[in-house]
């Protein structure tokens, strides 16, 4: 699937704005891979991001699906009260705690029509007619795990490739079932171990995730049995990103620690500690897209604001050595790098 990389680097997809069609493009072009995350998207505006990026590249690309779960029973008044007290400082409305599919048939219609060449999905198992009718076009299916458990029952799905997440990845954990009892959702393993553990039990191509930044990380992950390391958070601050630009000054200041939240979307995800994942994060529900919706027009209010205390500041935790500047660039220095440090390990055996 990434064999005919002239560098196993892919550009993870990162929702909510970062992936955009010229981040892929410019990856690709580099020697990459990108993928464009349709979470959150609607299926209008993910095929208009589909055609942008086949106007600025010939080279394959892949779309992230986010796989809907199932409505929350949790009571989520108490977190109403307390988002309704940080919408009150921007003089907004909060948004509505409803649960949506997240318009997943309706774009896996879209991929499938599009005929996207690999189509990746997050927080579960995509249906098993999902499944067929990707193969069915030549495209390529890769799942999200985190652990050996996810990966048998992705493999058992028809699953080509596992994209293999680490605790160390910014944005939202992977996981197929959040445990509401865990601040974490579930146990968790950093991605050498996970790569360790899953390569135990299935012989799936695998595709690290988590924390990579630098191209010694590249190195490390593939001298692991990867086949390709997927890095979001070291193009969060490239040029071509879509980054907002009030937590790419966050993450360029670089004085903040990474820790994992329910607060602003009801699922555990690592960012930017602020006043919101200080102040809310222990009592926040599992409830996943609910508290999205409801946090939604809080953190479009605290970004107009230049305010990054309400904002949902996705990173991992060694986002503090990632760079800026052209992608290509980026790939290029990660390439060096990881040269250098194969290198090094090589005096040293």
């Amino acid at each position: 699937m990434f064999e005919s990389l002239r560098f196993p680097v892919i550009a993870a997809p990162m929702a909510g704005g970062p992936s955009t069609p010229e981040l892929v493009a410019a990856v690709t072009g580099a020697g990459g891979f990108g993928f464009l995350g349709a979470g959150m998207l609607s299926p209008r505006v993910l095929a208009e991001k589909i055609a942008k990026t086949r106007e600025l590249t010939d080279e394959p690309f892949g779309v992230n699906l986010f796989v809907p779960g199932k409505p929350s029973d949790a009571d989520l008044s108490g977190h109403q009260e307390r988002m309704a007290a940080e919408a009150s400082r921007y003089e907004v409305e909060p948004g509505t705690p409803t649960w949506d599919d997240d318009s997943y048939p309706a774009k896996v219609d879209v991929v499938v029509e599009q005929r996207v060449p690999v189509v990746s999905f997050t927080f579960g198992l995509p249906r098993p007619e999902d499944v067929r009718r990707l193969h069915e076009i030549g495209s390529k299916v890769i799942v999200t795990v985190t652990k050996p458990e996810e990966a048998l029952e992705a493999e058992k799905a028809g699953a080509d490739a596992l994209a293999v997440q680490g605790f160390e990845a910014g944005g939202h954990r992977g996981i197929f079932k959040d445990d509401p009892d865990s601040p974490t959702g579930g146990e968790i393993y950093g991605v050498l171990a996970a790569l360790r553990l899953i390569k135990g039990v299935t012989e799936l191509p695998l595709i690290a995730a988590g924390g990579l930044v630098h191209g010694a990380d590249v190195a490390a992950v593939l001298a692991a049995g990867a086949v390709a390391a997927q890095l979001g958070t070291a193009f969060l601050r490239a040029d071509e990103a879509g980054t907002q630009p009030t937590q790419v000054k966050a993450l360029a200041v670089a004085d903040r620690k990474t820790d994992i939240t329910r607060a602003f979307s009801g699922r555990p995800a690592r960012g930017l500690v602020n006043r919101v994942m200080t102040e809310l994060s222990a009592q926040a529900p599992s409830a996943y897209p609910e508290l999205n919706n409801l946090s939604k027009p809080i953190r479009a209010a605290a970004a107009k604001a230049d305010d990054p205390e309400a904002m949902s500041l996705w990173a991992g935790q060694t986002y503090s050595a990632a760079t800026d500047g052209p992608a290509a660039e980026i790939v290029a220095r990660l390439r060096d790098e990881a040269r250098a440090a194969v290198d090094r390990a090589a005096k040293l055996i």
